[in-house]
């Protein structure tokens, strides 16, 4: 009789193995999101220490660009201003209307999944497209909007994206309408994962609509409000194709953001080190505003 052969035992465990699998899979996504990201970030701040135009050699000039930031640069700070103005104006406005919108598309109603879908499409469409067509509506003489309040029998009719006072207002009414179906949807979803046996008892209890809403439907779609207001703070900090396309940042730079700034000193004025300066400080405000949101969550956000 032959001799039995031994089973061959591999050079690694299974453990080992699929700890390197997993790495092999996931190695070319962090490969290119650290050059898109980590290796990015790197730059803009080692940049912000230097003075560079994009043609000669970049000079270190430490924290010049950043002293100049906060102490010496005007349009700087009324950038600063106008961001906060639109993250004022644009995240409790469109948290509230988004949650009044996934509530009314809740409802069991014929052709609700065409509405649904209505609400959404301008999510999917093109921000510059979508720009240029509320440059027409907002138009003083021409645009639907002023032609509506002529016929409410307004006579003073604003002046809309051409007027320092109505500027920043007609920026925010644009971006609301623009992303209220996306955090319609996420609402939709915390909705819908509500269990339905919890207003079945409240309403054997005879509690009201409004009550229902407030004790129940409120509380338990907190986790869902966080997380859209997380994400609207995040962008609205960041808004630029609405300035860039509507206005350019005017009349007189009321309606200039941030990200408009600093894409003028970087593209059109080839300031890289000042640009990366503000860049590099507005990322440290919007972490720390997410690090505090995270901090205050713990207050009224409830899982369970």
């Amino acid at each position: 009789m032959g001799k039995l052969s031994r089973p061959v035992r591999p050079l690694l465990n299974l453990r080992t193995r699929e700890i390197l699998t997993a790495g092999g899979f996931l190695l070319p996504n962090v490969g290119v999101w650290a050059l898109t990201h980590v290796f990015a970030v790197g730059m803009a701040l080692w940049l912000s220490f230097n003075d560079w135009d994009l043609f000669s050699p970049p000079k270190f000039i430490g924290l010049a660009n950043y002293v100049r930031l906060f102490t010496d640069d005007r349009n700087f700070r009324r950038a600063a201003f106008n961001t906060l103005y639109y993250v004022i104006g644009i995240v409790p406005l469109s948290t509230a209307l988004s949650l009044a919108l996934a509530i009314a598309m809740n409802q069991e109603l014929r052709a609700i999944r065409f509405f649904r879908t209505a609400f959404y499409l301008p999510v999917v469409t093109s921000t510059v497209a979508i720009s240029v067509v509320w440059i027409w509506l907002f138009n003083p003489d021409r645009g639907l909007f002023n032609y509506f309040l002529g016929l409410l029998g307004v006579t003073n009719t604003p002046g809309w994206i051409y007027d320092m006072a109505w500027s920043k207002p007609a920026i925010i009414i644009q971006n609301i309408w623009h992303y209220v179906g996306y955090y319609m949807v996420l609402f939709l979803g915390g909705l819908q994962g509500i269990p339905a046996h919890l207003y079945e008892a409240a309403e054997v209890d005879g509690a009201t609509r409004w009550q229902q809403f407030w004790k129940i439907t409120l509380p338990l779609l907190s986790p869902t409000t966080f997380l859209v207001i997380v994400l609207r703070v995040i962008s609205t900090f960041q808004i630029f194709e609405e300035v860039y396309v509507m206005t350019e940042g005017g009349p007189w730079g009321s309606s200039q953001s941030v990200v408009y700034f600093i894409y003028k000193n970087a593209f059109e004025f080839f300031r890289m080190g000042y640009a990366s300066a503000m860049a590099i400080t507005l990322f440290a405000v919007i972490f720390v505003c997410t690090l505090l949101q995270f901090k205050l969550q713990r207050e009224w956000v409830h899982y369970e």
